[in-house]
């Protein structure tokens, strides 16, 4: 089936994959099909497309070939990296920002459920984390610290400098959850105060179902599956070499420029957007913290004529139907209908966290795409204002 027609602003779920990456995985598919744990010729050949993807990825995240893992996305990634780290570990405190995604939550829940203690540090109104509380919770119990770099829902984009230097001078390891940053900032693991960092294709016009973990030399993990040797007996499984070529593209892609120039059409459409009454932007200001928010990425709270705040779920269906695809919240908990707990822990009100609209551009778009965005809403804030 064909996909439907419209123009697509939810790059922060995903991304369509990009042409050369498909037929570059393509290819490979032709050629290194087979297992690349087999010894004979064929393992042998697709053996070497795996290593080499990792070779290539490698070189643009700053790290060492070892230090790279394959996983299946984001989500196994954070998960190696705090339960797996977390096993080498006798229990302790684990902190997390008020801010993370699904995914550390429920890694922290288990990690919980063996007995160690979580502690949310809080953030400001612009979803940037407070150093001070960070500083004072980092002494004993802390073994541990896991934190989101770019906001999904917001676009907040934390002050990892500062927040590593002082993970460093306490002796605590730092992950940092990057699905949302790499490919859209430049990203040297040897020169980051980080010890673990997780990614994922698919945020970069890279396949779906691949990801990895940045893992700094000498830090202790432990398997979450077992049954093989693969990825340095850190997963087990074969190794889906096609889509480690994908993801290698992609980031090879994103080195040259392929997203060079996206804050551009995102500061135009969010000057459109904010000429609407009732519409105003949440997260970081990009006209005056252009550094603390992702450079692809705007959300905002909407509100009719009245001032009441709409519902973000009812927008992002009315947007549709005008042929745009935008989203509500973290893709990854979209069948929720509660307010946004990300807003609600920046000091939002309930009914304002309800009404929030995330819109993320990618390379795909020209800035004639976005001229018809801020009319569309308008129309869809009037639907929904007239429905009883």
């Amino acid at each position: 089936m064909a996909a439907p027609a419209g123009i697509y602003l939810d790059a922060s779920a995903t991304t369509p994959p990009a042409a050369a990456v498909v037929a570059e995985m393509a290819e490979v598919q032709a050629q290194a099909w087979a297992n690349p744990s087999s010894l004979h010729g064929y393992g042998l050949a697709a053996a070497e497309v795996l290593e080499r993807a990792r070779w290539r990825c490698a070189a643009v995240l700053g790290c060492s070939p070892a230090e790279l893992v394959f996983t299946s996305g984001g989500t196994e990634a954070i998960h190696l990296a705090l339960r797996g780290h977390g096993a080498t570990l006798a229990p302790g405190r684990l902190l997390i920002s008020a801010v993370e995604h699904p995914a550390t939550l429920a890694a922290a829940k288990q990690l919980a459920q063996q007995g160690w203690q979580v502690k949310q540090l809080p953030v400001d109104r612009c979803g940037l984390l407070d150093l001070q509380a960070l500083e004072q919770a980092l002494e004993p119990p802390t073994r541990l610290v896991s934190l989101i770099w770019g906001q999904s829902e917001v676009g907040t984009l934390q002050h990892l400098d500062s927040i590593g230097a002082r993970c460093r001078q306490a002796g605590v390891p730092l992950h940092v959850d990057a699905v949302q940053v790499v490919g859209h900032r430049p990203v040297n693991f040897a020169e980051l105060p980080v010890d673990l960092l997780s990614l994922a294709a698919h945020k970069l016009q890279g396949p779906r179902g691949i990801g990895a973990l940045l893992v700094r030399r000498g830090l202790a993990l432990a398997p979450l599956l077992a049954g093989g040797g693969q990825e340095g007996g850190l997963r087990a499984g074969t190794e889906p070499v096609v889509l480690a070529v994908g993801l290698a593209r992609a980031l090879e892609l994103r080195q040259q420029g392929e997203a060079a120039n996206l804050h551009g059409l995102r500061d135009t459409l969010l000057m459109a957007l904010l000429g609407l009454d009732g519409v105003h932007l949440s997260g970081p200001d990009p006209r005056c913290q252009p550094g603390e928010r992702l450079p692809h990425h705007l959300s905002v709270l909407v509100a009719d004529r009245a001032g009441c705040p709409l519902h973000g779920r009812a927008l992002v269906r009315e947007l549709w139907r005008e042929g745009y695809a935008v989203s509500s919240g973290s893709a990854c908990s979209s069948t929720g209908t509660a307010a946004s707990a990300v807003l609600l822990a920046m000091g939002f009100s309930e009914a304002e966290a309800g009404s929030g609209l995330r819109l993320t551009v990618g390379p795909w778009l020209r800035a004639a795409d976005l001229t018809g965005v801020a009319p569309a809403l308008e129309r869809a804030r009037q639907r929904l204002a007239a429905t009883p």
